[in-house]
């Protein structure tokens, strides 16, 4: 069963990161949503990816109106809650699939539309993704 409410933030385990270390850039996302903050340490492995994911996922939140920081194996993103993501901006995704997902993802319930500088990546990792999003509500259009 399933109910609503609202999303809060959260320490996540150190312990956590190996299992989800992909999913950081959604976790992310959703964080900035939350009331509070999301701590998110002992993630060195997302500098090492196609990108490094927590300099490109800070940048992100940051591009769209939502206050995060970073150290050398961690990521804090300070959820706005009920203020909402402001959006309205393009994302650099430095040719990642994740980070590309993640912020146009993030789009769906922000403010104002999210851009993001590349796409053609994410039809390797994801094919269905841009019918999902579609499905979804989202409005993805060629730049």
């Amino acid at each position: 069963r399933a109910r609503a409410s609202t999303l809060k933030g959260v320490p996540v385990p150190a312990s956590r990161a190996p299992s989800i270390i992909d999913e950081y850039p959604n976790l992310a996302d959703l964080a900035a949503y939350a009331e509070g903050d999301t701590y998110m340490p002992g993630v060195s492995e997302l500098r090492v990816k196609e990108c490094d994911r927590i300099e490109a996922t800070e940048a992100g939140l940051k591009a769209c109106g939502v206050q995060a920081e970073s150290g050398g194996d961690w990521l804090r993103v300070f959820g706005r809650g009920a203020a909402g993501v402001p959006g309205g901006a393009r994302v650099k995704t430095h040719a990642d699939h994740r980070i590309a997902m993640s912020f146009l993802t993030l789009g769906l319930a922000a403010d104002d539309p999210v851009e993001i500088d590349d796409g053609a990546m994410i039809a390797t990792s994801f094919p269905t993704f841009r019918t999902l999003m579609t499905d979804l509500g989202a409005a993805i259009e060629p730049a």
